[in-house]
């Protein structure tokens, strides 16, 4: 595979390179990096770094508002929770990957089991994977899920209590034991997006009649919606490994995670039929076919999954790096260095998402088959939003 990397980040970071992982998408964390440099360059600068105001910004209560050494352990016991959104009242729904249960989590109660999808088939990175809460829900009740079958990738939506099986919208997306992406999320235009992995098939992600390898853009009915880039076709950007996350900033602009294969972990900004290089280019090709990454990290430090995005930072969970990077965009969209919290503090973490009170929801992974479970293990941390500067 044709690889054309910046020169520059390839010096400073050569010695974490002789790390690899050649298939294996989530990556366990007892692999750990070489030592070397901790601190990604953002791929979109990688010879000027942009130079973003992080004044008061300390990595824990300064400017991005959060105090991430004191988090509120709101839910222990899980397992492998993947999936997490929040209903209208600040309660979570969070999908159990290989139970294929949605348990209703709330501080200060027990979690409770409200939900579960009959023909989820779990093994390896497949299960129940990502949850969406219909951005209506107060009026229409829809829960969205994507989960994989024996057979094929699903997306579907149910009403909480309902006895009636959950409603198809988007079958037939092929399945495998790695790469099912999973993650979906309605963005500020109502529609409902999802990142969809190539299934081990690399080849896929290029192929426009495929769905794996690509980020599809859905009405909530499941339909395809009016401005998709490719007439007739869910599919709104390609060229994709495996997107676990997908987050928004305040001007309406998606960024999205991926799994690398053995070199780089991207951070990716969307745009409407863009072309991501895979499996042509990993990390930044300096190509104009294909739209680089603004972030790139060595697999030892990321296996990047669910990303959130408020307060002008871009929160991305890893696996792999057990840590959580938050990534400072400004309004223009350009991306700072990124600054790495929780470093091996809670071991592999899946899902970061922000809740209706502005604080900040995470998600461990460590019985997922490939971490270490400590006590308590899988757990929901919740850090509160201390205080409120103006946002950017």
């Amino acid at each position: 595979m044709r690889r054309r990397t910046v020169a520059v980040v390839a010096a400073v970071l050569a010695i974490v390179l002789a790390v690899t992982d050649a298939h294996a998408g989530d990556r366990p964390t007892g692999e750990r990096p070489a030592d070397g440099p901790d601190r990604p360059v953002p791929a979109g600068a990688q010879q000027r770094p942009v130079a973003l105001d992080l004044r008061g910004f300390d990595g824990r209560a300064g400017w991005s508002g959060y105090d991430l050494t004191r988090p509120r352990v709101v839910a222990t016991g899980l397992e492998a929770p993947w999936g997490l959104d929040f209903l209208p009242d600040g309660s979570a729904l969070v999908a159990q990957r290989d139970r294929g249960t949605i348990l209703r989590v709330r501080p200060g109660r027990p979690a409770r089991q409200v939900a579960r999808i009959a023909d989820v088939a779990a093994g390896g990175e497949a299960g129940l994977l990502g949850l969406a809460v219909s951005p209506g829900y107060r009026r229409d009740r829809w829960v969205y899920a994507a989960y994989t079958t024996a057979t094929d990738i699903r997306i579907v939506r149910f009403r909480l209590g309902s006895s009636r099986a959950p409603q198809v919208l988007v079958s037939g997306i092929a399945r495998s034991a790695v790469h099912d992406g999973g993650r979906i999320a309605f963005g500020p235009d109502g529609m409902l997006y999802a990142g969809i992995g190539d299934a081990g098939m690399a080849t896929r992600a290029q192929d426009l009649t495929s769905r794996n390898g690509k980020i599809l853009r859905i009405r909530p009915d499941g339909g395809v919606p009016p401005g998709n880039p490719f007439p007739g076709s869910l599919v709104y950007s390609y060229g994709h490994r495996n997107v676990q996350g997908l987050a928004w900033d305040r001007q309406g602009r998606l960024f999205a995670t991926e799994f690398g294969q053995s070199t780089w972990d991207e951070v990716n900004r969307i745009v409407p039929g863009g072309n991501y290089g895979w499996p042509l280019v990993e990390g930044v090709a300096g190509d104009p076919r294909f739209r680089d990454p603004v972030v790139v990290w060595p697999p030892a430090q990321a296996s990047p999954s669910g990303a959130a995005f408020t307060r002008g930072m871009l929160y991305v969970a890893a696996l792999r790096g057990a840590r959580l990077w938050a990534v400072p965009v400004d309004p223009a969209g350009r991306v700072g260095v990124p600054v790495a919290e929780l470093a091996g503090t809670y071991g592999r973490l899946r899902t970061v998402e922000v809740a209706p009170d502005g604080a900040l929801w995470v998600a461990t992974s460590n019985r997922d088959g490939r971490g270490t479970p400590a006590a308590g293990d899988d757990r929901i941390l919740r850090f509160p939003l201390t205080h409120r500067r103006p946002t950017i």
